[in-house]
This record gives structure tokens, C-alpha cells and sequence, in this order.
């Protein structure tokens, strides 16, 4: 759908009012208890940590992304006044190589480097321009290497690696290879290297204890796998290693990479002393993971009536110099790469391969937004080839709940598609701009963009998206949490760290809501505690907020036993509404704090979801414990004479479960949206030869406030998943899928060009005289 600049403006009639919300308990818009300490800039963020007698700590790394170690002199920097220690590959007094998935990834260069970036050595001193200056000063011999940086390449390269070059190979079967479709269209596609770009500097601090152990002050993510990887490497059991977790600033993906940890403990482990390391935007470019770059071959098979009847396809995700999580992230791209719809046959072969390109790991949505891009890219040829609507189509192929995907799982879950699209494309347009002066619209480029606004078209682009929740392939998915009462207060205790998912509201609003006591606080996180697992899949909402649940309900059981054995009834017969226990017959009526009357109690549960099996050797498997999905409309304005996209609003639909905190919900969905809009036409971490080029903010574009569209949630089903605690899903990775999609769709919508790269380059926007 396409329109010029002018035309008349849409009516767009007001968002229905919400039913009156809960002051506190689950369904209320509960603020986070850390909101006043962030504006206030009181936040215990890693960067502002500060201990007696400390030394600032600076990692040397390689200049090449191929090369051969001859030799190491550190010489030069042991000599520098005020250096403390200087540690390289021959100072591990444990394992040498760490992998938070795959144990492959040296903590120091020893004779091979592998990418730009890769950590060399450390230095300690007593001040950081101290520390850069010895780290600089250290000598490092290199036999320039030839680089592998295209991933068709490493099939036939020299193994990079002593694993080799391949990661992992999924070849998905699933129906008739030799069936055909009447209609047949193909396409190629690219997917860039997208940055998680943390906000806040990635930071630590190490303290040694004077049993010989060690603890980080660290904002991880993944805190009792971090100290398991650390006592392995400093050669220490772990309960002599401890993660202290702190302010988390925000994640997209693993917020600190154990790559900047490990060298911190053993300089503190060396020097005996604190030690801090504050990274600089550039060494998180080069030093923590991206998403994979990805290339994929389609092609789909449909029936004139433009039912899909097979789709083949080719996924190759490089993975960069490690293994990191690149055999789940293609795990999740070979299952989802027919997307949400019901496909009888697909043939999807899937590779992951090491190259001397920057590493690849976890970042929101990994796999999945790939692909994502690529068949909803085919769903608009088939649409185009066949003469019908880009929603018909879709809606005529839309899964629902009891179809099978093509790894051979049931689609247990509600799975409401074709009604997630119907509302998003039943939602009235934006208003279009005027061709006139006094018109207070932006042009493509900003406010003063080189364009006229002659040049400027509309188009309208809809996609559909699809992620799992939880790990997948047989993770082991569980987390524990302890809930204690005492003076009326209640405190959780539980290692799941929030990285901005929200899940430390959500722990107190599951509280407030079982117990009725309004007074809940979320204790601070560290590996004294058991463990939770990772901040990834939307996990803490189902795992570690069913494990509180459990929690809490035992000490609901605690509190209400006496009450119900005095009155001859049993507790399921109380319950709780804002602070009072009542009896079903009204016979018993008191207050939480009176039935408390100054008890200590507390319990402590786990949670588990049901097990899942990896894909076989055919790509079949019940390999998900669930999924989440979502429906977004694009509309983006372009300048076909130089290029420039606007995207001018963003229409969301998603299935959520149930909503548990409305404000935060919206914060979640339309954060994951302007991520989307960034992978679609900013984000490129671009390298040449393997070397990163610009790696600073200003090389690498990050979608800023006037490039954030107008979005609107225009419908929320909750629709409850039976298995999952609440019955809610995760919400913020699914728009990060589908919005880039959306987007693509949207500019070949307007120019007509087929728009096959993401980011989307200005090139590939532009429209010359004869239409190419």
C-alpha cells in the first residue's frame, strides 16, 4: 500500500479506558522500587564502586583478528612507576578457557588471536591512565594470520579452532522433499552484526578475602554461572568465589561477558588488593558478544489460492571467533523459520560456523528476528506474485493453537495469530502529511532533511513474529525463592537478576497479592543465595515469579492455619483482599498484621517447568515449553530521491497471557519496538576485513528520540497459558522480532524495491526514473 505526500487526514478515535487497577498486587501499575535512586543518581551502578587501598585495572588487546603470538615482553610495563601486576596467559592457575554454553574462549591470547579485540593481558596500578599506559607498553609479537570473515568461507577454511570451523548443523525434515506449489518465489537475504549496546558502562570490581578467595562486584546477569566459570579459571572451589550483583543499568543480551570478570579476580588474586575496571564504549564494542550476522536463502511453495504448501531454506549464522549460545540461537532460527504460520512441508538447513569476525552470542530475540526478516519478506512476494492483500495472505495461513510447527511440537499454548493481525490492520492510519509550509511534520533526515516533500512516500508494511520462552532442548529450567515475614514486612530472596525486565516489581506485586501485606522489599542478589539461572526468555516471569509464588503461598498457609484451626474450617476457605482475612461465611474477619501479631514466618519453593527435548537429527523435537507472538503494522515515510526513512507509527498487537503491571507492560513492548526500528534502519556494527570499524556511538547509530515512531498498542490478548504461573508470556522480545519485518515491509511497500539487507541502506530506498 503506497500514498504520496498529500492527502486527507484519518480519524483516529481514543483509546478505550482501562478498568480501574489494583493500588498494589498483581494487575496494578506498581512504579520499581529503584526508579527515585536512579533520578536521584544514587543507583549502585558498578562504575561508581570504590574500595580502601584500590588499584584501577587496563586489558591489552589484539590490533589483528587473525594472528600468531610469537612472543609477549611485559617488561616494559612492570617497569612503569605505580604498576602493581601484569597477568597474561601463564598467570591462570585454573582453566584457561571459559564459555558461559561451550567451553572454548581463552580468558588471555596465548598463541593464536581469533578476533579483533580478543584480551591479551592485564595490568593493575594505582591509577587508570597508569594502567592504560603500561597496558599499551607491553610488547606482543604477532605473525600476521589470513582472517576468515566469510562465514561460506570457514566450510572450506583451515580450522580456526581446535573444535573446528562448524558449531552446528540442524538439518529440519518435515514433510514430502519432492512436493511443489503452483506458485514459487525465492529470496536472499542479510541480516547485520547488531550490537547489544549496554547502557552504562560495563564495570567491576574485584576484593580478595582473606580466606584466598575472591569476590566480584559485577552487574551480572547470570550470576552462579559467572562464579562457577571464575572459581574454575582462578582454580578455586566456588563457595571461595562470591558475584555481588550490582545495579544492573539494562540488558539486551548477557549484560557483562565473564571476559572483563575473570581478568579482574586474578589481578586482585595477585596483587592482593581491590581491583576496578571500568570498560570504555570501545572495548565493550570489541570485547562482549553481538548478535549473529546472517545470511538465509528461501524459497516458498504456495497454491494459487496463496496457501503455503512448502518452504526450503538456508540459514548461515556466523558465529564469530567462539561458540558462545550460537548452537541455540540456530536451534530457534531453524524452528521458527516458516514463522507463525502453518506450513505441511519445510526442508530448513541451518549452519553455525566460527570465523575471525567479532563474536556472536545472546541478544534478544536471537534467531528468531532473523528469520523473521526473511519470511515475512517472502509472505509479501507471494502476496505481490498472487494479487492479494499482504494480510490475507497472512491470515489464510495464520497458526492457531493445536497446529503442529515443522519441528513436529504441538502448539499447546494459545496461539492467537489471524486476531493479532486483524487488529492491527483495522486500526485507522495515521494522518497523512500536507505539501505545505506551514505543516508542523518532519521530513525523512529530520527536521532539516535534504528532502523535498514531493519526494516523500508512504507505504505500510505488517508483520508477524514468534519467539519461545525459557531455554530450549532440554534446559534444565529452574529457580528458587524464599519469602519471609517478620514486623509486618515481608522481603524476597531470590538470585534472579533484573535487568530491566521488571521482575523485581513483579516479585513484590506477587507478594502483596498473596499475603495482602503491602510493605515488600527484594533483597539484593548475590551466589550466597540459590541459584535463579539466567535474565533471558522472559524466564524470572514464569520460573523465578512462579518459585515467589510457591513461596508465598506457604507462608499464606502458615498464617492462615491457626486462624482456620480455631474456627474449625480449612485455609482454602479464608482468603485475602487488601490486608483482611476473611472466612467464606463471614464468621472470621481480622487483619493480616493482627494475625501476624509479631510472628517471623517464611518458606522457601522451586519452580520448574516441564522438561524439553533436544532436536533430533531431523530437527524434530518438542524442543519449547512455550511460546509468545505478535502482530505490527509500519508506516514509514521515504524520500525515493535520497533515501531517507521516516517511520511515523508503529501499530502492535501482541498475546501477553495476562497483564500482571499495565505501565510496565507498555514500557516493555515499546522498548522492544524503537529496538526494533533500530535493527531495521541504524544498527550496523560494521567491520571490514574483521577489523571493527568505529567502534564508538558515533560509528555505530543508535535510534534516538526523533527517530522513535509513534507507537500504539492497539490490542493486548489475555488469553492465559494454564501451564505458566499467572498464565502470562514474556513480552518484550517478540516486538524486537517482528518490528524489523514490519518496517522492511513498509519501505518496499513505498518504493517497490525489494528491500533484502537489514539495516536497511539508503541505497536500497531510492527510486530512480526508470524504477530500480
Amino acid at each position: 500500500m503506497t500514498n504520496d505526500a498529500a492527502g486527507t487526514a484519518t480519524h483516529r478515535p481514543a483509546p478505550a479506558p482501562r478498568p480501574e487497577q489494583p493500588a498494589h498486587g498483581l494487575g496494578a501499575s506498581l512504579p520499581p522500587a529503584d526508579t527515585r535512586a536512579k533520578t536521584e543518581g544514587t543507583f549502585p551502578y558498578a562504575a561508581d564502586l570504590w574500595a580502601e587501598g584500590l588499584l584501577w585495572a587496563a586489558i591489552l588487546r589484539s590490533p589483528h583478528p587473525h594472528a600468531r603470538i610469537t612472543a609477549i615482553d611485559t617488561s616494559g610495563a612492570l617497569e612503569m612507576r605505580g604498576v602493581r601486576a601484569v597477568v597474561t596467559h601463564q598467570d591462570i592457575p585454573g582453566d584457561s578457557a571459559y564459555g558461559r554454553r561451550v567451553v572454548d574462549r581463552p580468558v588471555f591470547a596465548s598463541d593464536i588471536v581469533r578476533h579483533h579485540g580478543e584480551a591479551i593481558a592485564a595490568v593493575a596500578a594505582d591509577h587508570p591512565d597508569t594502567a592504560r599506559l603500561a597496558a599499551a607498553a607491553i610488547t606482543v609479537e604477532y605473525e600476521v594470520l589470513e582472517p576468515v570473515t566469510d562465514p561460506e568461507q570457514a566450510f572450506v577454511a583451515e580450522p580456526l579452532h581446535p573444535d573446528g570451523n562448524l558449531i552446528r548443523h540442524i538439518p529440519l525434515q518435515y514433510g514430502d522433499p519432492d512436493i511443489t506449489g503452483e506458485v514459487v518465489v525465492e529470496g536472499l537475504y542479510r541480516i547485520g552484526r547488531q550490537d547489544p549496546a549496554p547502557i552504562g558502562a560495563e564495570a567491576g570490581l574485584a576484593v580478595p578475602r582473606p580466606d584466598g578467595g575472591v569476590e566480584l562486584y559485577v552487574a551480572s546477569t547470570d550470576p552462579h554461572t559467572d562464579r562457577d566459570l571464575a572459581a574454575a579459571c582462578f582454580g578455586l572451589e566456588p563457595d571461595r568465589v562470591k558475584i555481588v550483583v550490582t545495579g544492573v543499568p539494562g540488558a539486551t543480551g548477557d549484560r557483562e561477558d565473564p571476559g572483563f570478570q575473570l581478568p579482574l579476580g586474578l589481578l586482585a588474586l595477585k596483587t592482593g588488593c581491590p581491583v576496578k575496571l571500568t570498560a570504555t564504549r570501545e572495548e565493550s564494542f570489541l570485547g562482549h558478544a553481538h548478535r549473529h550476522p546472517t545470511l538465509l536463502r528461501y524459497r516458498h511453495h504456495a497454491d494459487a489460492e496463496g496457501r503455503l504448501v512448502k518452504v526450503e531454506a538456508q540459514l548461515l549464522l556466523d558465529a564469530g571467533a567462539y561458540a558462545d549460545s550460537s548452537a541455540e540461537s540456530l536451534a530457534a532460527a531453524v524452528a521458527f523459520a516458516c514463522g507463525p504460520y502453518v506450513v505441511p512441508h519445510a526442508f530448513i538447513e541451518g549452519w553455525a560456523v566460527r570465523t575471525n569476525n567479532p563474536p556472536s552470542g545472546h541478544v534478544r530475540g536471537e534467531g528468531a528476528m532473523q528469520v523473521c526478516a526473511a519470511y515475512e519478506a517472502q509472505m509479501d512476494k507471494l502476496a505481490a506474485r498472487i494479487g492479494l492483500d499482504p494480510t490475507d495472505i497472512r491470515l489464510r495461513n495464520a497458526l492457531a493453537t493445536g497446529d503442529i510447527l515443522p519441528t513436529g511440537q504441538t502448539v499447546t499454548c494459545p496461539a492467537p495469530v489471524a486476531e493479532l493481525l486483524e487488529a492491527v490492520r483495522d486500526y485507522p492510519l495515521p494522518s497523512l502529511p500536507k505539501d505545505s509550509p506551514e505543516d508542523d511534520w518532519l521530513l525523512p533526515g529530520g527536521p532539516e532533511g535534504a528532502g523535498e516533500p514531493g519526494a516523500v512516500r508512504r507505504g505500510v508494511g505488517y508483520a508477524l513474529g514468534m519467539v519461545h520462552m525459557l531455554g530450549a532442548e532440554g534446559t534444565d529450567e529452574v529457580s528458587t525463592a524464599t519469602v519471609k515475614v517478620h514486623d509486618g514486612m515481608a522481603t524476597v530472596i531470590c538470585a534472579a537478576v533484573d535487568p530491566g525486565s521488571g521482575f523485581a516489581t513483579l516479585a513484590r506485586q506477587i507478594v502483596q497479592e498473596t499475603l495482602g501485606i503491602e510493605d515488600v522489599q527484594v533483597a539484593a542478589i548475590d551466589t550466597d543465595q540459590p541459584p535463579a539461572g539466567p535474565s533471558a526468555h522472559g524466564r524470572h516471569t514464569w520460573v523465578s515469579g512462579g518459585a515467589v509464588e510457591r513461596a508465598a503461598k506457604m507462608v499464606r498457609t502458615q498464617l492462615l492455619q491457626p486462624l482456620a484451626h480455631k474456627f474449625g474450617m480449612s485455609t482454602e476457605l479464608l482468603q485475602i483482599t487488601d490486608g483482611k482475612i476473611t472466612s467464606y461465611d463471614g464468621v472470621l474477619s481480622t487483619t493480616v498484621m493482627e494475625a501476624l501479631d509479631g510472628k517471623e514466618l517464611w518458606a522457601t519453593a522451586q519452580c520448574r517447568p516441564h522438561p524439553t527435548e533436544p532436536l533430533d537429527e531431523f530437527g524434530q523435537g518438542d524442543a519449547f515449553v512455550g511460546m509468545a507472538f505478535c502482530a505490527v503494522r509500519a508506516v514509514v515515510d521515504v524520500d525515493i530521491e535520497v533515501g531517507s526513512i521516516r517511520v511515523v507509527e508503529m501499530a502492535v498487537a501482541q498475546d501477553v497471557g495476562r497483564v500482571l503491571n499495565p505501565a510496565q507492560l507498555a514500557s516493555r513492548i515499546e522498548a522492544g519496538v524503537t529496538l526494533g526500528v533500530g535493527t531495521a534502519l541504524t544498527e550496523n556494527l560494521r567491520t571490514a576485513r574483521g577489523l571493527i570499524r568505529r567502534p564508538d556511538l558515533t560509528g555505530y547509530a543508535l535510534p534516538t528520540a526523533l527517530d522513535a515512531p509513534d507507537i500504539r498498542i492497539v490490542k493486548l490478548i489475555e488469553e492465559r497459558d494454564v501451564i505458566a504461573p499467572f498464565g502470562a508470556k514474556a513480552a518484550s522480545a517478540v516486538p524486537v522480532v517482528t518490528s524489523p519485518a514490519a518496517v522492511a515491509g513498509a519501505v518496499r511497500a513505498a518504493t517497490g524495491r525489494p528491500v533484502n539487507r537489514l539495516p536497511i541502506r539508503p541505497q536500497a530506498a531510492v527510486v530512480t526514473s526508470s524504477g530500480s
